[in-house]
């Protein structure tokens, strides 16, 4: 592996993550892997998503020792309590319902994994999301014109989700969306990978 033409391996099947990590630039495959995500008793959100995060990177480091590997977890919480993929209509209605008027905490963990010294580096995001007070026509619109039953919280915040909202505040707006980037960009610097990567082709 060369700093030029790194194997990269992003620990996630989400075309979200997959999405934003192709802004960097990089060559990159994905693989998802197989772990149990259920939260264990008395862990905080923020803990969930920091072990798991690392959790992810090490299965994967198991198959694939030799490549910078990327994992990442996200969870939202309503009064310290993780709001999960709903699904469906019904349970992404009772979702909005609940969230509006209220501030909701994003947390994504974030992990590389550096082949060439065997260590884990690790971030972690996390964002405020201020929600307006809306009425059930609203909350139902939304649900009908995005459809975002795959999403932690029922939006999405680079759509039409934005309406629902009074305010953000974050550092990385990509985070929201899956993956922050700028602390990957520092992660993967950290890592011996210098971005962005010279675009001229190897002679």
């Amino acid at each position: 592996m060369t700093l030029n033409s790194p194997q990269i391996l992003l620990a996630s099947s989400s075309a979200y993550r997959r999405q934003l990590l192709e802004k960097l630039g990089l060559t990159f495959s994905c693989e998802s892997p197989e772990i149990d995500e259920r939260p264990h008793a008395q862990e905080s959100v923020r803990e969930m998503v920091e072990r798991l995060s690392l959790q992810k990177a090490q299965t994967l480091v198991k198959q694939q020792p030799n490549k910078i590997i990327i994992a990442s977890d996200q969870s939202a919480s309503l009064n310290n309590q993780a709001l999960g993929k709903p699904g469906n209509f019904d349970r992404a209605f009772e979702q909005l319902k609940a969230q509006q008027g209220q501030v909701i905490c994003f947390y994504t963990g974030l992990v590389v994994y550096n082949p060439h010294n065997q260590t884990y580096l690790n971030a972690l995001d996390t964002t405020k999301v201020h929600f307006r007070e809306l009425s059930d026509q609203q909350i139902r619109n939304y649900l009908l014109a995005e459809q975002p039953y795959d999403c932690a919280g029922s939006f999405k915040s680079e759509g039409l989700g934005i309406t629902l909202f009074s305010k953000i505040e974050n550092q990385d707006p990509n985070a929201l969306i899956g993956l922050p980037l700028i602390e990957l960009v520092n992660l993967l610097s950290q890592a011996g990978l210098s971005l962005p990567l010279d675009p001229r082709p190897l002679t």
